[in-house]
């Protein structure tokens, strides 16, 4: 007798044992602010070499690990601007933005010539763009130098992701987040200055260190 009432406290305590610890694993306080770190999904369009897409895919991974490759697609037709043998940047970011799932931002890669409004101009070419914050952003090598084009193309890229998630210009000439002004200043940069990786990081980017 006495020994079955000493099991039958013992399941009893561990009952209850179990019991607070589910509840105390439940009621853990969800940090309110914070969203889970995004997943980078680069899309490539048909007309850019693979090679070129792997390596700007290896140069984000180096700032950024959560990276997916997707297959390549054609562009949306409304993206195409015949008068000038163009395609869109605005469009082509509205039809990746269509298809990008929360915790995901698409980047769209493309050898071809893109261009969007600015200013009083209607049709001004760009190597990419991005809204910020946005969903998806384009980058484009079409006038990018030949001699180090995967190295600029990378800068292009990771530029545009960093509009997407918030971050502005900077006036800082090595940074990434640099005003191209019209121009390409790429090999001028180095790095992603200490305020504008700081502001990542509070967005869940997982640099080494600042």
């Amino acid at each position: 007798m006495t020994s079955t009432l000493k099991i039958r406290n013992i399941f009893y305590l561990s009952s209850v044992f179990f019991l607070v610890l589910s509840c105390s694993e439940k009621s853990q306080p969800v940090k309110k602010g914070v969203k889970p770190a995004i997943t980078i999904l680069i899309q490539p369009f048909r007309d850019i070499h693979p090679e070129q897409v792997e390596k700007v895919a290896e140069g984000i991974k180096k700032v950024y690990p959560k990276v997916k490759i997707l297959d390549a697609v054609d562009f949306p037709e409304n993206a195409y601007y015949k008068p000038r043998n163009r395609y869109r940047a605005d469009s082509i970011i509205k039809f990746l933005s269509e298809r990008t799932k929360e915790e995901y931002v698409t980047i769209g890669l493309t050898s071809k010539d893109i261009s969007a409004a600015k200013g009083k101009v209607k049709d001004y070419g760009i190597m990419g763009l991005g809204y910020r914050p946005g969903k998806a952003c384009v980058a484009s090598q079409f006038r990018l130098s030949k001699e180090n084009t995967g190295e600029q193309f990378f800068k292009i890229a990771i530029h545009e992701l960093g509009h997407t998630q918030g971050l502005p210009h900077c006036p800082e000439k090595m940074c990434f987040m640099r005003n191209a002004e019209g121009k390409n200043p790429t090999n001028e940069e180095t790095d992603f200055c200490t305020k504008c990786k700081t502001f990542l990081i509070n967005k869940n980017w997982k640099f080494s260190s600042i």
